[in-house]
């Protein structure tokens, strides 16, 4: 696994900042002057960066940084200088520790950030810094650790309130790490015994984790979920993962699509493009990462997180348009195009999910549909729900960590386009409305409980570079799942 560059916090000591080495980061004020640190390495530097801030036209603003390379007096090789803008917020400080990531060189890394602001915000930006700098690289020969930046201490006023407020960052950088190195994996690495392997050493974070091959799914009549593997050589799979945190009361739970590889089954898809179906378990890397951000910061709540792993395979053995499969729940689905099959895995998933542990609330994750990205693009992520007080709770996540939602329509309307000749439904509505139809065939398998489908197929992969990430995999949703937990069922 990529690992987060580790981080410190030490108190602040302008007189160790003469002979700090590697890259030293400074601070404007929400006025465009300078920190205390700022001001001592002025002096140090005869005035550099004076000269710098009283350029013409320069003015503090979220994820400004000016560069000075060997500036004389000091022993750093860059020093950096940032702002937070006149107004920041949390939007401000992503933005602000992305573009001190961007501007970072090798060597160790001193962030100086007495006077910068809210301690809340410095924490923020620095969160935002290592997330920046994640790169997976796991199967090039090409570049160096040496070319990188190695160590980040972060110097404070307060260094361990700042500490404190990084802790719970710190498991949110280990967890969208996680995530995004799923996703980035090649299918050949990443089969469903590797997934469920890595899935199950997190156990010793205090998860309880199970794993349900294909004799117990078939003992449970899994058949949607099994029908998607019949061509595989990799064994379909139900991982369940349980933080139990919170107390007595029910559980929250999560649910997400796990597809390792997509090639369509018998409805093979189009070659060109076919390489980036590694992502089709997009939704399974979220919840996964949710999980682990979960234990690493000892929530207070109780969220289970339940993946379905399955790889989609054209085979004599493979499901055919045509077929009629009996889900868990006892609904038959005709199949009419067998690349339509993440609905399959988690209409199973879903029930399972429903029935065993009576979740106050479910959300599922997965990328389901190339709909979604022609109606949002992939700047938001499609949402649907039956439940209007959910609905309304994840914009507002979305908006504070800036994974975004919107909220898209159910109506029966879309029932009647899944209405089968043969069976009680099947798995695809026609061309039009394809996000609207899917999500409505997922809510016949979530019974009362209040629901949520995110349809991330725009946002968890290739989608547009930002000031937190550059990787392939994004890791969208493990910040918006994990505020949610923190304002919602912790708060």
């Amino acid at each position: 696994m990529t690992t987060p560059l580790p981080v410190s916090f030490v108190a602040e000591d302008l007189d160790s900042h003469t002979s700090s080495t590697g890259t030293l980061v400074v601070f404007t004020d929400t006025k465009g002057g300078l920190t205390p640190a700022a001001e001592h390495l002025d002096g140090l530097t005869g005035g550099a960066l004076t000269r710098a801030t009283g350029a013409d036209g320069y003015k503090p603003s979220p994820g400004k940084t000016t560069t000075l390379n060997y500036a004389s007096g000091v022993s750093a090789d860059r020093l950096i200088l940032a702002s937070l803008g006149e107004d920041p917020d949390r939007d401000a400080a992503r933005r602000a520790g992305g573009a001190i990531a961007k501007a970072l060189a090798s060597g160790n890394v001193t962030i100086c950030t007495q006077g910068a602001g809210d301690v809340g915000l410095v924490a923020e930006a620095v969160f935002a810094t290592v997330i920046r700098l994640h790169e997976f690289s796991d199967y090039k020969k090409s570049g160096s650790d040496e070319d990188k930046p190695r160590t980040i201490t972060v110097t404070s006023g307060e260094p361990e309130a700042l500490a404190s407020a990084s802790n719970d960052f710190a498991a949110l950088a280990e967890g969208i790490f996680f995530t995004r190195d799923l996703v980035n994996e090649p299918a050949n690495t990443l089969t469903t015994d590797e997934f469920a392997a890595r899935l199950a050493a997190m156990g010793e974070m205090g998860l309880e984790v199970e794993i349900l091959g294909e004799p117990e799914l078939k003992a449970m009549g899994a058949n949607a979920l099994l029908g998607v593997g019949l061509g595989s050589d990799n064994e379909t799979k139900l991982v369940v993962m349980k933080w139990m945190g919170g107390g007595d009361e029910a559980p929250r739970a999560l649910v997400g699509k796990g597809v390792i590889f997509d090639t369509g089954g018998i409805s093979l898809k189009p070659s060109g493009g076919m390489e980036d179906m590694t992502m089709d378990m997009g939704g399974a890397g979220v919840v996964s990462g949710v999980m682990r951000t979960l234990a690493l910061r000892k929530a207070k709540a109780n969220v289970v997180g339940v993946v379905g792993l399955v790889e989609n395979m054209p085979d004599a053995r493979a499901q055919r348009p045509g077929d009629i499969v009996k889900s868990m729940k006892g609904d038959t689905i005709e199949i009419i195009i067998t690349d339509a099959v993440g609905r399959l895995l988690l209409a199973d998933a879903l029930w399972y999910t429903q029935e065993t542990f009576k979740p106050s609330g479910i959300i599922d994750l997965a990328t389901l549909t190339g709909a979604i990205m022609v109606a949002l693009g992939k700047h938001y992520a499609g949402l649907f729900s039956n439940n209007d007080d959910l609905a309304a709770q994840l914009p507002a996540a979305g908006e504070a960590t800036g994974e975004r939602v919107w909220r898209m329509p159910l109506g029966p309307e879309y029932d009647k386009m899944i209405d089968s000749k043969f069976a009680d439904m099947k798995n695809i509505g026609g061309r039009w409305g394809g996000s609207c139809t899917a999500a409505q065939f997922l809510k016949r398998f979530v019974g009362e409980t209040p629901w949520a489908h995110l349809d991330i197929a725009g946002t968890a992969m290739a989608s547009p570079a930002n000031d937190i990430n550059t990787s392939w995999g994004s890791g969208y949703g493990v910040r918006l799942r994990d505020q949610l937990v923190s304002d919602v069922y912790e708060g």
